[in-house]
């Protein structure tokens, strides 16, 4: 590993995210805030430094063939089984072709740029302030909590929500042309499934698709637990690697072992006493 501190992977100069009293920062939170409170969406463009966007992308890039492409290429939004208690055309028994693979945790080792960035207490402080959370918990889920999403040329993440309510995202290389990220904000709550809206955008209707063009070094926060959303099919001739990581508002969470199983090909022994989400939505 190249040795380099986590501040100078980012460009420190416009984010200087380990300065909690700096107007710069102040002013990259309450960006990230307005964002989320439009349509819970937020990008940080040009987050990270040419070197560090560098070294991230070398590290994914070494680690791409350990991609694990799930055997079920075809899910439900829910990334789920269908349900044979509701009609065929119901959003639990609509199935979309999904074939992105996923980097798992566990190949990122601790001496690695990228777990250094994950355990860095001033970027998690920087993503609860932007996400007006109080404290945040490193997601304690081995196998999915710092990932890689692979999509090679031709390939494409469907329409779905996440198992978490929100996702912090950092593009390290686009696709030459497509692999778009499409997303649909609020699409339902805590307390509604709101299957009607799911539908509607299951059988084509854009009224409420938002478009987004991220270019590589860009930090998105997501509210994915809550907006449906994908990536386009990569149409170019390069693989789209995006670096993903989780947090939580309470320690101990850990992912559904059924979707890890189908995502990432594993599970860990602590998926045997995983800690539930707080509300009742589809997993």
């Amino acid at each position: 590993m190249s040795s380099i501190a986590c501040k100078d992977l980012i460009d420190h100069v416009r984010y200087p995210i380990d300065e909690p009293e700096s107007s710069l920062r102040a002013r990259a939170v309450e960006q990230a805030e307005a964002g989320l409170a439009a349509d819970g969406c937020a990008v940080v463009p040009g987050f990270f430094s040419p070197r560090g966007l560098a070294l991230l992308l070398a590290e994914a890039d070494a680690r791409k063939n350990r991609a694990h492409y799930s055997e079920n290429k075809a899910c439900n939004v829910y990334l789920g089984d269908g349900n044979p208690d509701r009609p065929t055309d119901h959003p639990q028994n609509v199935f979309l072709q999904r074939s992105n693979g996923f980097v798992p945790a566990d190949a990122f080792g601790a001496e690695t740029i990228s777990r250094q960035l994950y355990d860095w207490p001033p970027l998690k402080r920087f993503v609860a302030d932007c996400l007006g959370k109080e404290t945040l918990y490193v997601y304690e889920d081995p196998i999915s909590n710092m990932i890689v999403n692979v999509n090679r040329p031709g390939q494409q993440f469907n329409w779905h929500f996440d198992t978490n309510e929100f996702t912090i995202t950092m593009l390290l290389q686009s696709a030459e042309t497509g692999g778009f990220f499409e997303y649909v904000p609020g699409l339902r709550t805590p307390d509604d499934e709101c299957y009607d809206d799911v539908s509607k955008v299951l059988d084509g209707d854009r009224e409420r698709v938002r478009h987004l063009e991220l270019n590589a070094g860009d930090l998105q926060l997501f509210l994915g637990r809550y907006s449906l959303h994908r990536v386009t099919e990569n149409l170019g001739q390069r693989d789209r690697l995006l670096l993903i990581m989780s947090f939580a508002e309470q320690p101990g969470m850990i992912g559904n072992p059924y979707r890890v199983q189908d995502l990432y090909g594993k599970t860990a022994e602590v998926h045997q006493r995983r800690a539930m989400p707080k509300d009742g939505l589809l997993d």
